[in-house]
This record gives C-alpha cells, sequence and structure tokens, in this order.
C-alpha cells in the first residue's frame, strides 16, 4: 500500500509513541475559510498538547499521505480542485494520481493501514433522510475497521434512528463518553441509546484492547457530546434543518454535495451558532482522541512489560 509519511510521524511509528489520525475532508470542503485551515491547525497543537501525535490524512499526487506538512494543509483550505473521496475512489485517486480530502471512510482505512489506533472527527456519515437506502461508506468501513473513532454522532442532517440501528445490526459498539443518550451532533442528546456509558478514557482504553484480543474487526464508536455552552438546542435545529432541506431541494442539490451544503446553510441561518458548535466539538473529540490514544499505549506496554 503505498503509504507516505511525514517526519514527525514517520518517528512516531518508529519510536512507537501514540498517533491520533485526522481526516482532511473537514479542511477541504466542511469548513469555511478561513476557520478550515485555523481549524486544522488547532486540532494538530490539542492533540500534541495531550501527548500524542497528529497524523492528518490525505490524498496528494495518488499518495496516501499520513501526516501532512504546512503546504499541504493549507493546500488543502484554499485549492477548490481538491476532490473529496470515499472508499470506491482510492483506486481512482491512486490510478490517476489525484490530490484528494479523505472522509471518514477513507481515514479509518488508511489510518488502520498504518498502524494507528484511533482517529478523531466531527460527525460520522450515516442513512440519509427520506431514503433509506443511502448509506454513507462510513457505517460499512466502521463495521469492518479495527479502530477506535472519536465523534459526536452522526451528522445532524442524517437519519439519526436509522443510523443508529444500522451501527447495531451491524455489530459497531458504541459508547457513550459520559453520557447515556447517542449525541446528535451540535445537540448533546438524541434520545437513542448508546451500548455503553464510559467515564474514562481508560475504560475506552481496556474496552478497545478486549476487542482486539476477541479478534473482533469492527471499529469502536466513541461518542462525545458537543461542549454544554456551543450546545444548539433540538427544536431549534429542526427548524434551522427543515429550512436548509427545503432550500437545497428547490436549488436541486442532492448526492455527496448535500452535506456540505447542508451544514454552510445551517451556519447561515443560526449566525453563525452551528458553525461555532462544529469547531467545538472538532477540538474537543481532538483532545479526547489523543487521551485515549496515549492510555491504549500505556496499556500495551504494561501487557509487554508483565510477566507472569
Amino acid at each position: 500500500m503505498n503509504l507516505k509519511f511525514n517526519e514527525e510521524v514517520a518517528a512516531a511509528l518508529e519510536n512507537k509513541q501514540p498517533l491520533v489520525a485526522l481526516e482532511s475532508t473537514v479542511i477541504a470542503h466542511g469548513l469555511p475559510s478561513p476557520q478550515n485551515l485555523e481549524t486544522a491547525k488547532n486540532l494538530e497543537k490539542i492533540v500534541r498538547a495531550n501527548g500524542a501525535i497528529p497524523a492528518t490524512i490525505a490524498v496528494f499526487d495518488g499518495e496516501f499521505c499520513v501526516g501532512l506538512n504546512e503546504n499541504q494543509i493549507e493546500r488543502l483550505a484554499v485549492d477548490k480542485t481538491i476532490r473529496k473521496i470515499s472508499r470506491r475512489d482510492l483506486p481512482i485517486a491512486v490510478g490517476r494520481k489525484l490530490n484528494c480530502a479523505t472522509t471518514v471512510s477513507t481515514t479509518a482505512f488508511i489510518a488502520h493501514r498504518a498502524g494507528i489506533k484511533v482517529f478523531a472527527t466531527g460527525g460520522i456519515g450515516g442513512v440519509h433522510r427520506g431514503f433509506a437506502a443511502d448509506v454513507s461508506a462510513d457505517l460499512p468501513e466502521l463495521a469492518r475497521t479495527p479502530i477506535v473513532v472519536v465523534c459526536s454522532g452522526a451528522k445532524i442532517v442524517l437519519d439519526l434512528p436509522a443510523t443508529r440501528e444500522w451501527l447495531e445490526t451491524n455489530g459497531v459498539c458504541v459508547l457513550g463518553f459520559r453520557c447515556d443518550e447517542l449525541p446528535a451532533f451540535y445537540s448533546r442528546k438524541s434520545g437513542l441509546f448508546v451500548d455503553e456509558k464510559i467515564e474514562t478514557v481508560l475504560e475506552v482504553a481496556e474496552i478497545a484492547r478486549a476487542r482486539d484480543e476477541l479478534n473482533l474487526k469492527s471499529a469502536i464508536l466513541l461518542t462525545v457530546p458537543v461542549p454544554e455552552k456551543f450546545e444548539i438546542e433540538r427544536e431549534d435545529l429542526e427548524k434551522i434543518l427543515d429550512e436548509s432541506l427545503k432550500f437545497a431541494d428547490e436549488n436541486k442539490i442532492n448526492g455527496k454535495e448535500i452535506t456540505p451544503f447542508l451544514l454552510s446553510e445551517m451556519s447561515k441561518r443560526s449566525a453563525g451558532k452551528t458553525l461555532a458548535a462544529n469547531i467545538a466539538l472538532l477540538e474537543n473529540n481532538a483532545e479526547i482522541a489523543a487521551q485515549v490514544a496515549v492510555k491504549l499505549k500505556q496499556l500495551f506496554i504494561s501487557k509487554v512489560l508483565y510477566v507472569p
């Protein structure tokens, strides 16, 4: 597999330091400028401040880049020709030597093959509203890739009950970090259950290690509510979302363009509140992911050193 590591990530792998994967679609397509570049840099700083090494993932000239330099991150933030790719697009990206931002599915795929155990993102994809057959490639990737994904649930523009049902049916363990309900991206509650409420990163690490010892191949989804002061009430969100969905329909926006369009439109209609919440949850998730990665590494070392 054509993996290209930057110096920091290569050294971390060699020295067996904890790593956290970060996606690049949020830079290229998820956040507006200049917040996209600012957030990308802040996420990496947060991961480092919590004892882990950040590995932002993207594709440049057909190479899977695990850990980006400053020029590559800036290019993702400003180059409008950067393509958003899902798992199915990987052979096209490599064969045609494309420059691409990775979604949750492609980031998880590449991170796992690079040996990275933890991945932080904002929200996963899921089942689309009004069309149950339209299932994001993120979901099957979670069902077959043994990685810990730290997120704030699925994006609010999706069918959350159907997405939760899909995860349950396909054996993806959903943990709630200090919460007993699945977070709803901008809101802290959804009315949907998690499989287990978790209070500490040590518990997360122990469950991840048990998953590996059982040789289970699915991801562990660690769901973390948006910080309370940035939460937007569900009733307000639904109103904004309904208006945004209507506007998208009127403008015939669909397919893979619909989610970034709706997130942008909701930010406008909420006077920037959804954008602030999005950035806050991304930063919070990066912090917790780094702490999980550190604890996983400590558990691994203690197991290796233990002599019965």
